[in-house]
């Protein structure tokens, strides 16, 4: 699982998460993309399922890359505790994505194998997504 060495604080606020991506919203390094059409909190082992799904489904062909981070600390209070008493600890990591964020990029494979590996690994993330190409320049 993706998680940072060290973070400059250990608890963040929650903070919000509105708007379009006006950073990491077009394909950069492959041929297709998934992009998501929402915002949401993507959480380390949400990635880690969608890695696995694409990569099982291309066979080890073709090259991948993860264009999203968990960078934010998620903070839980553990069970049947009172109000009161402070933040609880960081439980996980989590990356915030925006709409129109590109967060898995594909090159090496066919277009249909690269829709339907891109497809099943839609299916592991709570964000709606679409199947994005580069744009021929």
């Amino acid at each position: 699982m993706l998680l940072p060495k060290k973070t400059k604080y250990r608890k963040v606020r929650i903070g919000t998460n509105t708007g379009h991506a006006t950073r990491g919203h077009y394909v950069a390094f492959g041929d297709y993309g998934l992009q998501s059409l929402g915002n949401d909190r993507i959480t380390s082992r949400q990635i880690e399922s969608a890695r696995q799904a694409m990569t099982r489904y291309i066979k080890r062909g073709g090259k991948i890359w993860i264009r999203i981070f968990p960078h934010t600390p998620v903070t839980r209070k553990p069970l049947d505790v009172k109000m009161g008493g402070g933040k609880g600890n960081p439980e996980f990591f989590v990356a915030k994505v925006k709409a129109g964020t590109v967060m898995f990029e594909m090159k090496g494979v066919t277009e249909d194998v690269a829709r339907e590996a891109m497809r099943l690994a839609g299916h592991k993330l709570p964000v709606k997504t679409r199947f994005v190409k580069k744009e021929e320049v």
